[in-house]
This record gives structure tokens, C-alpha cells and sequence, in this order.
């Protein structure tokens, strides 16, 4: 089932808060103490002059939290198997990680990267403009979508994913980062499955969808998705197989993972 998509990420997100909070969760610190803590180290960012910008910090405060502390249930064997993998892979595979339980957490998230990312692969630069056109086609014409929208573009140019063209408003993408592979490819699929309902569709179109415009990944075996032990696997002749994924939804991959 598709879950519900609301904005909440109505922040400008810095990469760096992302990993201080999964970091303070690695550590066992409870909920109250990676609160204080993250009202503490967002005190010189969101100055408290007034009650909006300290409202702001504390949104902030909440995004962190529901991505890696206060994460919705149905996403906590998800969570608990991210958090694993920052402990085991490189700079490029912490921020798809990151990534993905952004837009697990928070389907508004890969809503804006999807738009981004088609943009992007269509013409190799895209416009704000043109993202908040999509966005309003989807969404409606709101000024709270318009607005989320906008610090959700400003935080993919602070995770260097987007660039500055030098024409304001317009951005191309950064060089595509590896994220790695096996165990990684796998969790991402899983993500992709839970972040967007299970569309019925091959493991190579998930790891290489629009809304995962800086990463590229290799895809994982047949083998790889069985030993998981999430994927029902059914096999249609020598060369096909049909992935049954976390949402009841079939994808579609020959026999060696590969479309």
C-alpha cells in the first residue's frame, strides 16, 4: 500500500545533522538526550531572535528524529538495517542511505528528487521553476508545497548533488556518486518498496529511478535478493524471474538479477 504523502520535510536538512543523529542512535542515547543534543548543536543555525526561527529549528529538530529516532513503525526493520550499514560503508553509501530513509520518512522528499531527477535525465539541467511546476501539478497550488519545495532543493545543493549554474534558479547535477553494491543495492530496494508502494517494476528501473538521480549503483544477483530473505522469488522458464517485494508488488528481472 502506497503510504501517504504529506510534506513534514519543510526543512533545510544538512547532510552533517543527518549523520550527528544516526551517529547519537549508533551511540544508544535515548530520545530526550539526541533532542537536547540537536537543539543545542542548531542553536547558532536557527537563532532564536524570534518564535518563528526557533519554530523552525524545532521542525528541523523533528525531521532528524523521524528519519532515525522517532521512525514510523513500519519502518523500523528498514531504519534498524540503514543504521547497520553506516556503520559499514563509505561517504557515498552513508548518503544514499541517508537518502533513502529521507524519502522513506518522508515521501515529499523523493517527490521533489523524482522531479528533479527526470529534469535532469530529460534536458541535463533543471529549473526550480520547472520542478515547482511538476510539484503544483501534483500536489496542488500551495505555498507551503512551494516553500518545502524550495529547502528541499537548497538541501540537495548543500549535499553537493545539485549544482549552481551561475543562472539563478537553474541547476545541473553533480557527477554521479557509486554507492556501492551487494548488501546496499538490496536495503535500497527494500526502501524503494517501502517509500513508493511497491510498483510493479524491475530491480534495475528501482536503482535507477529519477528520484535516485545522484547515485549509481550495480545491481544486485538473484542471488543476492534470495539470501535476504524479504524478495518471494518466482521463476518463469530458465531466463525470468518475478521478485514478489515488501509490498506484494511484483518486479520483474532475468535469472542473474540483471534486465
Amino acid at each position: 500500500m502506497k503510504r501517504e504523502e504529506g510534506i513534514g520535510f519543510s526543512q533545510r536538512i544538512r547532510l552533517d545533522w543527518l549523520e550527528y543523529t544516526a551517529n547519537a542512535v549508533l551511540a544508544g542515547s535515548s530520545e530526550d538526550e539526541i533532542v537536547t543534543a540537536l537543539r543545542e548543536r542548531l542553536r547558532e543555525r536557527f537563532s532564536l531572535g524570534g518564535d518563528r526561527v526557533s519554530g523552525n529549528r524545532d521542525k528541523a529538530v523533528a525531521i532528524l528524529t523521524r528519519v532515525w529516532v522517532t521512525t514510523p513503525e513500519e519502518l523500523w526493520t528498514l531504519r534498524n538495517e540503514g543504521l547497520d550499514l553506516l556503520r559499514q560503508t563509505d561517504a557515498d553509501g552513508r548518503m544514499l542511505v541517508h537518502w533513502c530513509m529521507c524519502m522513506a520518512a518522508y515521501p515529499f522528499f523523493g517527490t521533489v528528487a523524482d522531479a528533479t531527477g527526470r529534469l535532469l535525465r530529460l534536458q541535463g539541467t533543471a529549473a526550480a521553476a520547472q520542478i515547482q511546476r511538476r510539484l503544483r501539478e501534483r500536489l496542488g497550488e500551495r505555498e507551503t508545497v512551494a516553500r518545502a519545495a524550495r529547502r528541499v532543493l537548497r538541501a540537495f545543493i548543500d549535499w553537493g548533488v545539485l549544482l549552481e549554474t551561475g543562472k539563478k534558479g537553474l541547476y545541473r547535477g553533480a557527477a554521479k556518486r557509486a554507492a556501492g553494491d551487494g548488501p546496499i543495492t538490496v536495503w535500497v530496494l527494500k526502501a524503494m518498496l517501502s517509500a513508493g508502494g511497491g510498483e510493479l517494476r524491475p530491480p534495475s528501473a528501482l536503482l535507477r529511478a529519477p528520484r535516485l538521480f545522484p547515485f549509481e549503483m550495480a545491481l544486485p544477483s538473484t542471488a543476492e535478493l534470495e539470501a535476504c530473505g524479504a524478495f518471494e522469488i518466482v521463476r518463469h522458464g530458465l531466463d525470468h524471474v518475478v521478485l514478489l517485494g515488501l509490498a506484494g508488488a511484483a518486479l520483474d528481472c532475468d535469472a542473474k538479477g540483471r534486465t
